[in-house]
């Protein structure tokens, strides 16, 4: 007691009460002034929760493929003229310490047709490749159907078909062991790839044996890919030595490359798309603020009447401040728990479609919602401020 009166209280569940009045009266103005955070939180959280399933996908890529495979191409010349490797590269490339082991394809001058029908210059885009059964091994591949070349069957007209090759030419099983036409030979078909990531020109070819190819198709030109795995800890000092050791008169010209640089640039470039829509994240919560606080101040003009009869009946400055933060917090809260579950919901669903794991990281969870409260006190601060002002004679004034 303090001067004969009743030290006015503001208990949590009145304070609770008194901060729903706005939403509770105007539910759609509620609705709307909350959209805004919710967007904002929910594009950051899909960004954030979309990038780290990505990243989560890229290093089972990473560890699927190892990033110990290095892949030799010809470049401009080789100094004789076609791009070519030499016909010992093969050999010279084995003898390097830290290699574990190679493989190779040579390009062979054939289509490949569904029927002996089809006009020669419809090709599909379908290469011929002859190589030998350690390719799948090198390039950590696998067999979606069937099987893959062996010593056996590289010496017959048999077939191994990429992904995108069978798509292509129609061919999903081997129950009816199916047959493709290269040139002017029928080759049974006794196996089909899984799709690798890494390696489009193994996924849209047709793959058959070195011997086969040389006898049946008068192939002898010298490897056009050699693939090289070494050990990880040696991969930057044997990508160094591998052009002198294939080509020791012209190095330069020829390419050694890591396939897995690639998924790594592609992150690179994703880092910087995702930094870029968290900056438009970021503007749309600005705005939600924006918008929360404007209509906390027309709420607080709007409710002039109910300020006074509140202070007339007790309440002080301070409790007419809390309601009104109250509200404004609550309004920006709300939004971002919905934009929370807006942007898991975007994650998994997205990362479901592509076959990732879903991985929302739980500072998106809880930064969304620390700051959806942050933003919505500092919206509500000054209509709250401007509010607990009104004295009771004034706001009761009409």
């Amino acid at each position: 007691m303090r001067n004969g009166a009743l030290r006015s209280e503001l208990h949590p569940s009145d304070l609770v009460r008194t901060a729903t009045i706005g939403a509770r009266t105007r539910p759609l103005r509620a609705a709307l002034s909350a959209l805004g955070i919710m967007i904002g939180i929910g594009a950051m959280v899909a960004v954030l929760g979309l990038s780290e399933s990505s990243k989560s996908e890229l290093l089972a890529q990473l560890e699927r493929l190892g990033t110990n495979l290095l892949t030799v191409e010809a470049g401009a010349g080789i100094g004789r003229g076609d791009a070519m490797l030499p016909d010992e590269s093969i050999d010279m490339v084995a003898r390097i310490g830290p290699v574990e082991s190679t493989a190779y394809v040579v390009n062979v001058e054939a289509n490949t047709y569904r029927t002996d029908l089809i006009p020669e210059a419809q090709t599909g885009g379908i290469g011929v490749l002859a190589t030998e059964p350690n390719l799948l091994e090198a390039v950590n591949g696998t067999v979606a159907v069937g099987v893959f070349l062996n010593d056996a069957s590289g010496r017959f007209p048999a077939v191994v078909l990429g992904s995108v090759t069978a798509e292509r030419l129609g061919i999903e099983s081997l129950v009816a062991s199916p047959m493709v036409w290269l040139s002017e030979e029928w080759f049974v078909v006794v196996g089909i790839l899984d799709s690798l990531a890494l390696h489009p020109n193994l996924d849209r070819s047709a793959l058959i044996g070195v011997e086969i190819a040389e006898s049946l198709l008068d192939s002898d030109d010298p490897p056009t890919t050699i693939y090289v795995r070494t050990q990880p800890e040696d991969v930057v000092a044997v990508a160094n030595v591998l052009p002198p050791t294939v080509n020791p008169e012209f190095p330069d010209q020829v390419n050694v490359t890591r396939p897995t640089d690639t998924l790594e640039a592609q992150e690179a470039a994703d880092d910087t798309l995702t930094a870029l829509f968290l900056g438009l994240g970021a503007v749309a919560l600005l705005v939600g603020g924006v918008g929360i606080a404007n209509v906390m101040v027309i709420s607080v003009l709007e409710r002039r009447s109910e300020i006074g009869l509140r202070r007339a009946l007790g309440a002080t400055r301070r409790h007419i401040a809390y309601q009104f933060l109250g509200e404004s917090i609550l309004l920006a809260g709300s939004g971002g728990l919905a934009g929370v579950l807006l942007g898991a919901g975007v994650t998994a669903a997205w990362a479901l479609y592509q076959g990732w794991d879903t991985l929302v990281p739980i500072v998106a969870v809880v930064g969304g919602l620390v700051a959806a409260l942050a933003i919505g006190a500092i919206a509500g601060l000054y209509p709250a401020l401007r509010a607990a002002k009104l004295s009771p004679t004034e706001a009761l004034r009409i």
